[in-house]
């Protein structure tokens, strides 16, 4: 027998014992599952653009970034949902071509009864005491000053003051420039009369929504800079069709993260606000396995906000088992849309099949995770496809194909190559075909009992591996396993009798 040593000459004559170590059979580490977070921050932020920056707090990012940045509100919403993360920021600056959206709230006429302004902006309330005696100018100020203290709101007040046409205003600006900022929501008393919000007698307040807001950052030299860190979960922040494109590119199965060169794997999550129809639209224009767009419609919380929020919902199931299912999770950190603003069981069943996921609301106005889908939805010939549907189907791939990358590099680092057939010593370090394949299902046997595969028989039995025919020092496998699936769909058919049979 040879043993294969590595360090320990073979022509030693000093005594005694010499011990080397070999750890190719010890590796059972996981990979780091990271999440990347990419926004914008403000002109006052002490962040270099475009460079990567591991974080851990709120605070931290706010403190960064900026108080009420675009990254502040997404660090926020991720960590109301996933503490366990390993977390980066890709932080942007605004480019000088974007425009920052602009709102403005009108007080027309005075309140009558003192009360309270419940004022949401983003799905942050803002509350302002009023009393029968204030002016409209004073209300206006009031409310302005309330808005500037709390500085985790993604607008600043701009200008507070009298209109002989309109009455007094607060007109507020995006804290960051760019399209984001026209879906930055403005509206009163979203708890209703149930929740206590009520405008106050004869107070007369008109909204102007966030509008005027143009562009998105480049994206391509912050990507550039991550080189060959992984990040699994990827929030974009972006739906412009440059942004998502970009992305797309990013990842790639070609030339990007999902490519033979790379193969450091990842994937993107963004949400888009808009009607059944705009949304229905927009999933149709894209086709992408790696990336998932989330469809909400009129929720007080934005959509950048949502992106980053269910992805802390589903990453920590996902680091956990990639292969299970993940409805009913709850998102936390937004808000529900109103209920006449809900999408039916057949407007989100026909935004599934439009490359659009889904969520729903629980009774108590929990946000649950219904169905996360990529947006691919046909083949290379326009053919419908469903073979990468479904994200788990994404995250069982990386999962999978990183443990057999680990278990081939761990034992065959520094093998010799030999045919099946060949005699060699017990212990030498030589493998064979047959040896890898004898490797290969006991490997799959281990993914089948802890639930990432099935069918191991089957999968014995289609393996091939061989030698490749024009490099002798290459080995070509052909996998073929069969992944785990999801229960998502329980079909009854009661068949019931209002009497038993004779």
């Amino acid at each position: 027998m040879t043993i294969p040593f590595t360090n320990i000459p073979s022509n030693l004559r000093t005594p005694l014992f010499f011990a080397e170590f070999d750890n190719s059979q010890a590796n059972t580490a996981s990979t780091t599952q990271r999440t990347l977070i990419i926004g914008q921050t403000r002109a006052d932020s002490t962040l270099p653009a475009n460079i990567p920056l591991l974080v851990s707090s709120t605070a931290t990012v706010a403190g960064l970034s900026g108080a009420g940045s675009m990254l502040h509100g997404q660090m926020a919403a991720y960590l109301a949902n996933d503490t366990a993360g390993e977390i980066y920021l890709l932080p942007l600056s605004d480019a000088d071509s974007m425009v920052a959206a602009i709102g403005k709230i009108t007080i027309n006429t005075a309140a009558s009864e003192t009360g309270v302004i419940s004022l949401y902006i983003g799905g942050i309330r803002v509350q302002t005491t009023v009393v029968a005696t204030d002016s409209i100018s004073t209300i206006a100020a009031a409310l302005a000053a309330a808005i500037e203290n709390q500085p985790e709101l993604p607008v600043t007040v701009v200008h507070t003051g009298d209109m002989v046409s309109e009455g007094a205003v607060v007109v507020l600006e995006a804290k960051n420039k760019g399209a984001h900022g026209n879906n930055i929501d403005l509206r009163l008393n979203y708890l209703g009369n149930a929740g206590g919000e009520i405008t106050p007698e004869s107070l007369v307040l008109m909204i102007t929504p966030m509008a005027g807001g143009a562009g998105a950052p480049d994206l391509a030299d912050g990507l550039a800079n991550l080189q060959d860190r992984t990040f699994d979960f990827i929030i974009n922040p972006y739906t412009d069709t440059a942004s998502l494109d970009a992305i797309k590119d990013f990842l790639s199965d070609s030339t990007g993260r999902w490519s033979y060169r790379q193969q450091l794997y990842g994937h993107s999550f963004a949400a888009q606000s808009g009607t059944y129809g705009q949304l229905t639209a927009a999933g149709e224009l894209r086709n992408d396995q790696h990336a998932s767009l989330l469809g909400i419609h009129n929720s007080p919380t934005p959509a950048h906000i949502w992106s980053a929020a269910y992805v802390g919902a589903i990453a920590q199931s996902l680091r956990n088992d990639p292969g299970r299912p993940l409805q009913t999770l709850a998102i936390r950190g937004v808000l529900a849309p109103p209920l006449s603003s809900r999408f039916t069981l057949t407007e989100r069943n026909n935004l599934l099949h439009s490359g659009i996921s889904t969520v729903t609301v629980a009774d108590d106005s929990t946000v649950q995770v219904e169905n996360i889908i990529t947006t691919y939805q046909k083949n290379k010939y326009g053919a419908e496809d469903d073979s990468y549907l479904q994200i788990e189907t994404l995250f069982l791939l990386m999962f999978v194909t990183r443990f057999l990358r680990t278990q081939v590099t761990s034992k065959f680092a520094r093998m010799k190559l030999a045919a099946d057939g060949t005699r060699f010593a017990p212990g030498s370090a030589i493998i064979t075909p047959n040896v890898i394949r004898a490797e290969l299902i006991a490997q799959y046997q281990t993914l089948e009992f802890n639930g990432y595969v099935q069918d191991a028989k089957g999968f014995a039995r289609g393996l091939i591996v061989e030698k490749s025919a024009s490099n002798p020092n290459r080995v070509d496998v052909l996998w073929t396993g069969v992944l785990i699936n999801q229960l998502r769909i329980f079909a009854v058919l009661n068949q019931f009798r209002l009497q038993a049979a004779v």
